[in-house]
């Protein structure tokens, strides 16, 4: 396989509060583990600026300047109790829109099978007409829209296995049978929503995780609910939404899942997307909070992405 690395070089210049989970230090303890001679295969691009304006594509119109009003020109500024933006916060968000975009077009030219993009702030908790979650904008939302619009891709699949439900994912593409969602999420945790009960018109699929279940109750939720549905939708191409505050360290929930666990998922999901698509798989980093905990998911995540096996590697 020949996997794709986007990172972000500007990826501190989105400034959040001394002691906030959502930190600059995130992509830096995933470059440290990703330098290791383990991943010298990767393919390494620096992700370029893309287009702000994109964010019309999943947002309402009023989305973009309601942000720019809320940048401060110095400093930190506040939208939600947990949700913040500085002064160059939106450069940094079209870095993370231009990285995923990169990577999208490489996967679909077949420059690349697939791509981890390693890129902040997160985006799967940014609504139609809302900011929250740390979230500002909804990049894997616009990267399955420009899917659509630049390559005429039928149908798209997103994957959330971030241990918060992606509700902004979930509300852009609610109404929309040619997006399929699914997310596994403990359940109760922020931000309330991921209830079973919430199928869109058929497209959506949560499946709730107990506090303090392990890998195994992981396993039970995909291959008993999300892998059966997601072959059944066929998409064209699988999105990630790449959140590893599932591991066993994170500080801002409690599922049990080890390293390893990421790599077994991300196996599963590489079979789904050569049975269905190609092998074409796009993932974007959502959370991931304690930065041991992150570095090892992630560092498993993509060895998986690499050859399909993560050989000798470190938690």
């Amino acid at each position: 396989m020949t996997t794709l690395l986007v990172s972000q070089p500007d990826f501190a210049d989105h400034v959040t509060p001394p002691g906030h989970a959502e930190r600059p230090d995130r992509i830096v303890a995933i470059e440290e583990a990703l330098a290791r001679s383990r991943f010298d295969a990767l393919v390494r691009r620096n992700a370029p600026t893309g287009d702000l304006m994109l964010a019309e594509l999943v947002h309402d119109a009023r989305y973009l300047p309601q942000l720019r009003a809320a940048r401060p020109a110095e400093g930190i500024g506040q939208l939600d109790p947990d949700t913040f933006i500085s002064a160059r916060s939106l450069d940094a968000v079209a870095t993370g829109i231009g990285g995923a975009l990169m990577a999208l077009d490489a996967v679909l030219l077949g420059q690349a099978d697939n791509a981890f993009c390693a890129i902040r702030p997160p985006g799967h908790h940014a609504e139609i007409d809302r900011p929250m979650g740390f979230c500002l904008v909804n990049t894997v939302a616009i990267t399955a829209r420009e899917a659509q619009r630049k390559y005429g891709a039928e149908r798209i699949a997103i994957v959330d296995f971030d241990v918060h439900h992606g509700n902004g994912t979930q509300d852009i593409f609610k109404a929309d049978p040619t997006v399929f969602y699914a997310s596994s999420h403990q359940m109760p945790l922020y931000p309330g929503t991921g209830h079973p009960r919430e199928t869109g018109v058929g497209n959506i699929v949560n499946v709730p995780l107990d506090a303090n279940s392990d890998g195994a109750a992981m396993r039970d939720a995909y291959l008993t609910r999300i892998i059966p549905a997601l072959i059944d939708f066929s998409p064209d191409l699988l999105l990630l939404s790449a959140g590893f505050d599932s591991h066993r360290l994170d500080p801002l929930a409690q599922l049990n899942w080890e390293s390893s666990d990421f790599s077994w998922l991300t196996g599963k999901l590489m079979d789904v997307a050569e049975r269905c698509c190609g092998n074409r798989i796009v993932s974007l980093l959502e959370g991931g909070y304690d930065l041991k905990g992150l570095a090892g998911g992630a560092s498993h995540h993509v060895a998986m992405l690499m050859d399909g096996a993560v050989g000798r590697l470190e938690d």
